[in-house]
């Protein structure tokens, strides 16, 4: 049993819970205006209180519920709207592959229940704290439930505000996930190649969406940067050693 695994069975609790929601902040501010604005949309479109929250629920995928909604509202029918969520959701397999190195000492539930709530926003957080060691299950599962309670309760609130509001743009929900996504990376620059592959990320993002590649400019940028980033910290590790 681990020191922190310990701590919980004596009763230390509050310890691990609220560096968990200290840790989860910043995904909390950013999921409860995303996730209000998908239950606004998601009620003008029709769909049901029932399906929304279960959509929020069994789904747990902001990008892929804004598409699903959109595709229900537009008519479209069930089998294209699930494809569609396979397939924007695919990235998930690369970064469960990424983190499942550091959770073999997992059983397979917990590590299902680990992947099934993980996110892009939780992803970037257990990306910084792993490599530290920071694997102890209480902790890292509470960080992914209090990211998807934020999610539910967000879903939930804009759900029933949806009758009152119009539009959500003048508003400014439509900048929170950037906004979140900012702070996440902030917290990742911890080094010179880090600040180096994130500006060279953008400059590729931004290059490709002014070549006409809009559709697929964020993730070709993600993977080419990522992947050269990773080629030079390999190299510098090599000839330190």
């Amino acid at each position: 049993m681990s020191s922190q695994d310990t701590h919980i069975a004596t009763g230390s609790q509050p310890n691990w819970f609220l560096r968990a929601f200290q840790q989860t902040l910043p995904v909390i501010l950013g999921y409860l205006p995303v996730g209000f604005a998908y239950g606004v949309l998601a009620q003008k479109s029709g769909l049901s209180a029932a399906n929304t929250m279960l959509m929020s629920l069994l789904v747990f995928a902001g990008s892929a519920q804004l598409i699903a909604v959109g595709l229900l509202a537009a008519g479209t029918g069930p089998a294209s709207v699930i494809l569609t969520t396979f397939v924007v959701n695919l990235r998930h397999l690369l970064m469960s592959a990424a983190l499942a190195p550091y959770l073999r000492s997992w059983t397979k539930w917990q590590q299902a229940v680990f992947a099934f709530q993980l996110t892009d926003e939780t992803f970037a957080l257990h990306s910084s704290r792993f490599p530290r060691g920071e694997t102890a299950k209480p902790e890292t599962l509470t960080i992914n439930m209090i990211a998807q309670s934020a999610w539910l309760g967000g879903s939930l609130l804009g759900l029933y505000a949806g009758s009152f509001i119009t539009d959500v743009k003048p508003i400014g929900l439509d900048y929170a996930l950037p906004a979140m996504f900012m702070v996440l990376l902030v917290w990742q620059l911890t080094s010179m190649i880090r600040w180096i592959t994130a500006g060279l990320a953008g400059l590729i993002s931004v290059g490709l969406a002014l070549a006409g590649l809009s559709q697929v400019n964020v993730i070709l940028a993600t993977v080419l940067a990522a992947s050269l980033g990773l080629g030079v910290e390999t190299w510098i590790k090599s000839r330190s050693s």
